[in-house]
C-alpha cells in the first residue's frame, strides 16, 4: 500500500469564484460611472476611505478583543486562497482501512493511522486503533467539531460586526462633509470637496459592507459546512469501523459522498474499494 495513499490529497489552491465575485462587482461599478459619463477619479477620496475604513477598525476594536480580530483576518484570507481537500481521496482512505481492519483487525490500522496528515482523522483512528469505546470517540470527536464551528463562527460574526458598522460610518462621513459645505457656504470649491466627501463616504461603506465583509461571513459559513460535514463522515465511518460492523455501512453511508461529485478518475477506485472493503478481498 503506498504512502500516498494513506494520505488524504490537501491543496492549497486560489479561490476563483471570490476573485470571480469581486472582480465582477467592480466592473459593474465602474460600468455604470462610465454610462454615466461619469469620471473614477471622482471616487478616489482619500478622506472618505480614512473616515470609513479607520472608523469600522475601530468600532470592531471596541466590539471585540484584538486577538479575535487577528484570528478573523487570518481566516478571512481563506476565502481567496483555501485549503481544498480531494475528497475521492478521503473516500479511497477510509474504504482501504475498512479493508485492512477486515483483514488484520483495527491494530494493522496503527502504522498507517500515525501517517495521516489530517490532524481530526489522525485522531480518530488512533483512538479507535487504542480501543477507545465509540461511545468516548464519538464524544470527543463530536466536541472537536462543535469547537471548531464556534471558533469559525466567531470570526464570521467579526465581519458582520464590520458589515454593519461601516455602512453607519459612512453615514459619519457624510455629515462630516455636510457640516463642512455649510461651514463654506460662501466658497464654491470648498462646497464641492464637502459634497464629494458625503456622498463617496457612503459609498465606500456600503460597498465596503455589501462587496466584501458580509461576503466573507458567509464563505466562512460555507466552508464551516463543508468541514463539518467532511469530519462527521470521517467519524461515522471510523466509528463503524472500530464496532466490527460490516464495510457495507461505510458503502451506503459514502453512496452520495462519491456520486454527487463530479466524475473523476478516483471515483471507480472508491466503488472498487467499496466492493472489495464489503467481500474481504484486497483491491
Amino acid at each position: 500500500m503506498t504512502e500516498s495513499a494513506m494520505k488524504t490529497s490537501r491543496q492549497k489552491n486560489p479561490d476563483y469564484a471570490t476573485f470571480a465575485g469581486m472582480a465582477v462587482a467592480s466592473a459593474c461599478i465602474v460600468a455604470g460611472i462610465v454610462l454615466e459619463s461619469g469620471s473614477i477619479a471622482d471616487l478616489a477620496q482619500i478622506t472618505a476611505g480614512l473616515i470609513v475604513v479607520g472608523g469600522t477598525l475601530g468600532a470592531v476594536l471596541i466590539s471585540t478583543t484584538a486577538r479575535r480580530l487577528l484570528t478573523a483576518l487570518k481566516r478571512g484570507r481563506n476565502a481567496f486562497f483555501a485549503e481544498h481537500w480531494d475528497n475521492h481521496a478521503v473516500t479511497e482512505q477510509l474504504l482501504r482501512f475498512a479493508w485492512i481492519a477486515r483483514r488484520g483487525g483495527m491494530v494493522a490500522i496503527e502504522d498507517h493511522a500515525a501517517a495521516i496528515e489530517d490532524s481530526f482523522t489522525r485522531r480518530a483512528w488512533l483512538m479507535a486503533v487504542d480501543g477507545v469505546e465509540s461511545n468516548e470517540i464519538r464524544r470527543q470527536l463530536e466536541t472537536d467539531i462543535r469547537m471548531t464551528q464556534e471558533r469559525a463562527e466567531a470570526d464570521a460574526e467579526v465581519f458582520e460586526l464590520a458589515g454593519g458598522y461601516a455602512p453607519t460610518i459612512g453615514i459619519i462621513g457624510a455629515v462630516l462633509g455636510l457640516i463642512r459645505v455649510m461651514g463654506h457656504l460662501a466658497n464654491v470649491g470648498d462646497m464641492g470637496k464637502g459634497i464629494a466627501i458625503a456622498f463617496v463616504s457612503t459609498l465606500y461603506g456600503v460597498g465596503l459592507a455589501n462587496l466584501l465583509l458580509l461576503p466573507l461571513a458567509a464563505k466562512i459559513r460555507s466552508r464551516l459546512s463543508d468541514e463539518s460535514q467532511r469530519r462527521e463522515l470521517i467519524m461515522e465511518s471510523v466509528l463503524i469501523v472500530a464496532q466490527g460492523l460490516s464495510p457495507n455501512l461505510i458503502r451506503h453511508q459514502m453512496e452520495n459522498f462519491i456520486e454527487g461529485a463530479r466524475p473523476t478518475a478516483a471515483t471507480p477506485r472508491a466503488h472498487e474499494l467499496v466492493r472489495a472493503a464489503a467481500s474481504g478481498v484486497e483491491a
